[in-house]
């Protein structure tokens, strides 16, 4: 069955967005982790998903190939691939962070290595871990940069000294 030509007929634009964001979507970013991360050579792959996302987005809609890219996307509401995969990659490191403390892979990640593995991506040295490539060390920078530990019971979170209760402007 071929999905972009006109073998499919009397689907509405609705129901073709849909198909393709549940069903062509997922499979040609099946483990993107693997070639999607910091550092990665990405604009072939990038340029293929973007024509793919370009004939979707044609298909959908059923306009003439000569419109533009940009104004096709905005009206069947695909936002561009590399957001996608940066979306997708952000949740996927998110997931990590959520995983049991006796996981393989939060063992790695984590700030201290416990006793039962004294492997950790903190004890690389600062030049191996940037001489690494992979989704493992994105992880690692993006959990230990963005969720920074911080106190519940810290005075600047009582109220009377907020922001808005200083500056009631």
């Amino acid at each position: 069955m071929k999905i972009f030509g006109n073998s499919i007929r009397g689907i509405d634009p609705i129901q073709k967005c849909l198909l393709y964001r549940c069903c062509i979507l997922p499979i040609a970013l099946y483990e993107f982790q693997l070639w999607f991360y910091n550092k990665a050579p990405l604009l072939y792959s990038l340029k293929i998903l973007g024509k793919m996302q370009r004939r979707a987005a044609i298909w959908t809609l059923g306009v003439f190939r000569t419109s533009s890219t940009e104004g096709l996307k905005a009206i069947a509401g695909l936002i561009p691939i590399k957001l996608h995969l940066h979306k997708l990659a952000s949740r996927s490191q998110l997931y990590s962070a959520a995983l049991p403390k006796n996981h393989i892979i939060k063992t790695l990640i984590e700030d201290v290595p416990t006793k039962s593995s004294s492997h950790s991506i903190n004890m690389l040295t600062d030049h191996q871990k940037n001489s690494i490539k992979g989704h493992l060390i994105d992880s690692y920078n993006k959990l230990h940069g963005i969720f920074l530990l911080f106190s519940s019971l810290d005075s600047e979170l009582n109220s009377g000294s907020r922001i808005i209760d200083i500056f009631q402007d």
